[in-house]
This record gives C-alpha cells, sequence and structure tokens, in this order.
C-alpha cells in the first residue's frame, strides 16, 4: 500500500512538473499574467508563437507517458498484468491533477488536455487518435478549443462502450472521470461561450495566412 501511495504522489510531482511554466522560467516570464492567464499550451501558442507551445505540449505529453508507463512498474518483480491496471489510470490521473494544480507553482497551472493526452498515448494509442481526430473535426466545424478539447476528452468513454471494452473497466472509469474534469475546467470557457465572447483563436490564425 505504501508502494502504491508513492507512485501516486510520484505521478502528482511527475504532472507538476507544467511545461509551460518550466520554458516560461527559463526565459523569466510567466504566461499566468499574460493572454487567458492559463498555464496551457493554448495560451502559450497566442501569447509566445509555436515553438513555445511546441515546448510546452512535448513536456505535458512526455511527463504522463512517464508517469503512466514507467512508474506503476518501478520496483515491481512481478510480470505486468495484461491489459489496463488500476494503478495505471491512478497513476494516470494523479499526473493530469499535478499538471492542473502543480505543487511546484502555487497550484495554478494547466487544464488538463495535453496531459491526458500522454495517458492515453501511454493506455491506448487508439483512444488517443480517437481524441485527437475529434478535437480536429470540432476545431474545422466551430474553431472554439475549448469546445474541441471538451468534446476530444468525452469522445474517449463514449469510443471504450462502443468499441465493447465494458463500462467497469479501469480504462472506461478513467476517461469518464478525465472527461468530466475536463469539462470542469473548462468552466470558463463554457461561460464565454455561452456569452458569446470565446475567441475563435485557430480561425483568425488561418484568416491571417490567406
Amino acid at each position: 500500500m505504501i508502494a502504491i501511495a508513492l507512485k501516486l504522489i510520484g505521478a502528482y510531482l511527475l504532472g507538476s512538473i507544467n511545461g509551460s511554466l518550466v520554458i516560461g522560467r527559463a526565459l523569466g516570464v510567466d504566461i499566468r499574467r499574460e493572454g487567458s492567464g492559463n498555464a496551457g499550451g493554448t495560451n502559450a501558442l497566442r501569447t509566445h508563437g509555436k515553438w513555445f507551445a511546441l515546448g510546452v505540449v512535448i513536456i505535458d505529453v512526455l511527463k504522463a507517458v512517464v508517469a503512466v508507463a514507467w512508474l506503476p512498474g518501478l520496483g515491481s518483480v512481478a510480470a505486468p498484468a495484461a491489459g489496463v491496471s488500476w494503478l495505471q489510470v491512478g497513476c494516470g490521473a494523479a499526473a493530469v491533477a499535478g499538471h492542473c494544480y502543480p505543487a511546484f507553482f502555487g497550484f495554478r497551472g494547466g487544464k488538463g488536455m495535453a496531459t491526458l493526452l500522454g495517458v492515453y498515448a501511454a493506455l491506448s494509442p487508439v483512444i488517443l487518435l480517437v481524441a485527437i481526430a475529434t478535437w480536429v473535426l470540432v476545431i474545422g466545424l466551430f474553431g472554439y478549443v475549448g469546445l474541441a478539447t471538451m468534446a476530444g476528452a468525452a469522445a474517449a468513454p463514449f469510443y471504450i462502450v462502443v468499441a465493447g471494452t465494458g463500462a467497469g473497466s479501469p480504462l472506461f472509469v478513467f476517461a469518464l472521470i478525465m472527461a468530466l474534469f475536463v469539462i470542469f475546467t473548462h468552466r470558463s470557457n463554457i461561460a464565454r461561450m455561452r456569452r458569446g465572447s470565446e475567441s475563435r483563436m485557430f480561425r483568425a490564425l488561418l484568416s491571417r495566412r490567406q
């Protein structure tokens, strides 16, 4: 039990290595004081451009992959069980929580989607592709990053049920909780969409290039 607790804490601390805040600190900036005030990839792109945002996404995805693919088996002499384990999804959830509420940065982080994609990259590349494809579709239809992100997260548990993996499986429970969590972290986006003040950022970027 102590070993499990330590691994969950380790996953949370890995998640707390927030890409935008780590890179921003190296450059002497804090993007929580810029743009939307969110320490995530979208605000990083909006405020500091594509290379800054790319570095942010790489860090936020890789830390989740390490937390889920490596940390659960650390120190174990037994062969890993087939399928996705509760410890893996627990470490994934802890990494996402660490990203959103990072211990190293005053518990003010991002909204969790890039880290969640890293978890899916380690647990199920198919679900990763479903989430990304849904994101691309929704962003193309409506232009809202927040809406596309919520739809991508919500597509994961829906796909798991349709694919017949099982509604009681660790992967489904994780995907459902994460979908609700991502919707919660995007509550400000929902409020702005209801007011009609949410920015269609990617449409603006595309129109600027034409």
